[in-house]
């Protein structure tokens, strides 16, 4: 249920479908070995991180989310309507208080070992998720559940002790986990997140690190087996490389830049060979600022920096218009989303002014603004391989050197990135991307208790208001009455910039043409992937038994 980029937050929303351009000229082809759906072949996706674990409850990063998907399931999941519908649980209850909800759990479920799934492993991952000795983000939603039952083996019922909001979306793919080979172990020191016991579609063969992870179909799958089936994640830290293999048959599928979605793929080979596709995502990108830093305290110095930023030239020479500028942590078109919220419009005499106002100024006439004796130098932070991301500091980069501001950038590797400097709090400031879902709950990543290590307030942000409003957001079930809170909180956020909300892009995959059975939604097209094939006759590889 929560997909993340660094990590994880759900937001409930209204978009448009997205826009598929299929590529493929072929001879269409149908029935049986000549062109349905057929089992075999294998499905390569080059992405850029590596895993860092695959217990989904541990992991805050995209690239461990994204596999562990295919690996494990939730209570409930979101349908292409954003409607919830069930997985591991086949129905639920909810009283008309909203207090108890009473999930019935699907019969005959098996994990990937053998055993049979029951409510046990789900109180297992309930309670493992609350105890204080696990290092999760996450656990936060399930601490106001006031107790938990397993009443019978199909049965799991929780009770809040006050209206929570999220509270079924919550039961999503983050808890399950197989009682019978964790229980009484320390699942931070256990192998299992490298060689996880699953319940989805596909099951880990191989990981070989800096390499790939290996998936095959489970065939036991209790929606049915998967048609593709083998699953390659290949590790390519370099866009451009990854274009190449894409190019070259290596990859079967990525996510397109800008500059590849819009030129590069402009051809006959690729209108031939593939299929591109464009959508709005549940996500956005930031600059964040660490706020006990000496520089970035003030919130003048702030504002100014988001002043001489201008956001819609980034989009044009970024994103080549294949997004748009962000204003807060929600996106546009979403229900939760304020419009009215303080803006901050391309302006650098606005930003030398309030910079002066700090105190700033070029005493030693060497171009650099320079306040008691020091000169406002600062290195941003990101990842290494995003080409996006380095685009961005660079144009960053550039406009903050024009009001004095000097600006280091540097890349990272992603798990490096994740666990050594942002973790640990060891930045100034970082270009990073919120993947968002479809609660605005963003208790989480603003509440002034959630600075700890591996938390995801890593900014320090501490605003009493902001910790009122998201305590009566996620206390309501009225819709109104969480859009006003969630606008409130909008308003302060854009006043006090813990992030500048740089832009929220489109998402570009390409998918080689002989897959079929890709139906875009508004959650995009990854949605249904077991039910993706590729005709007898188009395979290409096949699978040692």
């Amino acid at each position: 249920m929560k997909k993340i980029l660094i990590a994880c937050v759900l937001l409930c929303v209204t978009v448009a479908a997205c826009k598929g351009e299929s590529g493929s000229r072929g001879k269409v082809l149908s029935g049986g070995a000549n062109g349905g759906p057929a089992y075999g072949d294998t499905l390569v996706e080059g992405t850029i991180g590596e895993p860092s674990i695959l217990i989904p409850m541990l992991a805050g990063d995209s690239a461990s989310h994204s596999v562990a998907g295919m690996i494990f399931n939730g209570l409930v999941k979101y349908d292409t309507d954003l409607s919830v519908i069930g997985d591991l649980a086949e129905s639920w209850d909810i009283s008309k208080d909203g207090l108890v909800i009473t999930f019935h759990l699907r019969k005959g479920v098996k994990w990937t070992d053998g055993v049979e799934f029951t409510s046990d492993d789900v109180m297992f991952g309930f309670n493992t998720i609350r105890d204080e000795k696990t290092p999760t983000a996450y656990k936060e939603d399930f601490l106001q559940v006031k107790k938990a039952e397993a009443p019978d083996r199909y049965t799991f019922k929780v009770t809040y002790d006050k209206p929570f909001a999220p509270a079924l979306t919550s039961w999503g793919n983050l808890i399950i986990l197989p009682k019978h080979l964790l229980a009484g172990k320390d699942i931070t020191k256990t192998d299992f997140g490298r060689n996880p016991v699953g319940l989805g579609p596909y099951k880990l063969r191989k990981w070989t690190p800096g390499q790939d992870l290996v998936l095959d179909s489970n065939r036991d799958y209790f929606e049915g087996r998967p048609y593709i089936d083998r699953y390659v994640y290949r590790i390519i830290p370099d866009a451009a490389t990854m274009f190449l293999e894409l190019q070259a048959g290596g990859v079967d599928m990525m996510g397109l830049t800008p500059v590849q979605y819009t030129k590069q793929t402009d051809t006959e080979f690729f209108r031939r060979n593939f299929q591109k596709f464009r959508y709005p995502v549940f996500s956005y990108t930031h600059m964040a600022f660490n706020l006990k830093h000496p520089l970035f305290k003030d919130k003048r110095v702030r504002q100014a920096i988001a002043y001489a930023i201008d956001k819609s030239e980034i989009v044009d020479v970024v994103l080549f218009g294949l997004g748009s500028p962000a204003t807060g942590p929600y996106v546009p078109n979403t229900w939760p989303y304020n419009p009215n919220v303080k803006k901050y419009p391309f302006d650098p005499e606005k930003a030398k002014q309030l910079l002066k106002e700090a105190g700033w100024a070029d005493t030693d006439g060497d171009g650099i603004l320079d306040k008691d004796g020091r000169p406002f130098r600062f290195t941003i932070l990101t990842n290494m391989g995003n080409s996006l991301r380095m685009n961005t500091a660079t144009i960053i980069q550039w406009r903050l050197a024009k009001i004095g501001i000097k600006v280091d950038i540097k890349a990272l590797e992603w798990s490096t990135f994740v666990n050594e400097f942002i973790d640990k709090r060891r930045f100034e400031a970082v270009i990073l991307g919120w993947s968002i879902g479809l609660d605005p709950d963003q208790y989480d990543i603003w509440h002034s208790s959630k600075t700890k290590e591996k938390e995801f307030n890593f900014v320090g942000y501490s605003n009493p208001e902001v910790d009122r409003l998201l305590e009566e957001g996620r206390r309501t079930f009225d819709i109104e009455k969480r859009k006003k809170a969630y606008f409130r909180i909008q308003e302060i956020l854009a006043e006090d910039l813990p992030y500048i909300f740089l832009y929220v892009p489109d998402a570009t995959p390409i998918v080689s043409a002989r897959f079929k059975g890709i139906k875009p939604s508004p959650i995009g097209i990854s949605y249904n992937l077991p039910k993706w094939y590729v005709p007898e006759s188009l395979q290409k590889n096949r699978m040692e038994e």
